[in-house]
């Protein structure tokens, strides 16, 4: 079993610490065996954790045996971290994924050095003035450069988690995942960090209605006309109001929506690879590829082969909805 090991020491900010423990505990395959094994592991019995003090049952050796280390976020950077974390955090040769300002841990440790990564927004410039051998992106939810995957604040840790197990074990695992987690699947790892989001005053527009719709509509080759005259706004209006509350164009989360149903048929179903593009509303196999390719990093036909159809696993090829 893929054995994941999130490392706490004195400082570790809680909800950082929880996040992994959680997601990965929640993992289950399709035979609903365990996805992951979870560890907690210190380099002393007890670490303080901010009003709470943690006692971790595995010490530092626990790195040894691990496939997958999590470094949750440092809550004062000023603090200077335990050698023996620092070397050990050197020596692992596990996949190593920091959430938050656990990225200054892994930059101390050398582990970030000529590679691309991300923190918090508000500590990215200390970041990359303190480590200036890191390439510090402070516009994104998380990177991935190599086995290194680095977040940004606590909530796009979750986005990160979730990333990997769609990345280990498929769309349908990442997504029973998020409902055992009640959190919504992960957003795409491109997404700027910050999100202005204005709740909808009285008598505004919330855009609940038209995300279930466009759900609904997948199919369909909509237009940001049609998806204005569904909303009954005018296309500029539909523009701010859905950059305000997801953080994204239309077309945009409409692109995501698609394909991420694609990639659901393509694990769970036999359809070819075309016909599953048509399916989730490409209006053409070429489209379909180049979309599929930006967003998940391969191509469909890779993907499948890395995810094939389970035997009788059976996901029912959707109907087209009448509208």
């Amino acid at each position: 079993m893929h054995q994941v090991v999130v490392l706490a020491y004195d400082g570790v900010v809680p909800f950082d610490l929880s996040v992994p423990v959680e997601v990965f505990g929640r993992a289950h395959r399709a035979d609903g065996s365990p996805a992951y094994g979870v560890r907690v592991c210190a380099d002393t019995e007890e670490v303080r954790a901010g009003a709470v003090d943690i006692r971790a049952p595995y010490d530092l050796s626990a790195l040894a045996g691990a496939d997958t280390v999590v470094v949750p976020g440092v809550a004062d950077l000023d603090v200077a971290l335990p050698a023996a974390v620092l070397d050990a955090l050197a020596a692992t040769s596990a996949r190593l994924l920091s959430i938050c300002t656990g990225a200054f841990v892994l930059a101390a440790a050398g582990r970030l050095d000529g590679r691309r990564a991300t923190t918090h927004w508000a500590a990215a410039a200390e970041l990359a003035r303190r480590h200036p051998a890191v390439t510090v992106d402070p516009d994104v939810l998380f990177v991935a450069d190599g086995p290194v995957l680095t977040s940004a604040g606590a909530a796009a840790g979750l986005d990160l988690c979730l990333h990997v197990v769609r990345g280990d074990h498929g769309a349908a695992v990442a997504a029973d995942t998020a409902r055992s987690c009640v959190m919504p699947l992960e957003r795409a790892g491109g997404q700027a960090q910050f999100i202005a989001y204005e709740p909808p005053v009285p008598g505004g527009h919330s855009l609940q209605p038209l995300l279930g719709w466009l759900a609904d509509n997948l199919h369909r080759p909509l237009t940001l006309a049609d998806i204005a005259g569904q909303a009954a706004m005018s296309t500029r209006s539909l523009s701010r109001h859905f950059r305000e509350q997801t953080g994204s164009t239309p077309v945009q989360w409409l692109n995501r929506q698609r394909i991420r149903r694609a990639q659901q048929l393509l694990e769970r179903t036999d359809e070819p690879v075309e016909r599953v593009g048509s399916l989730v509303g490409f209006t053409s196999p070429t489209a379909f590829r180049e979309s599929f390719r930006q967003l998940v990093g391969v191509p469909p036909r890779a993907y499948r082969a890395a995810f094939p159809p389970a035997p009788r696993a059976g996901l029912a090829s959707p109907r087209p909805h009448r509208s």
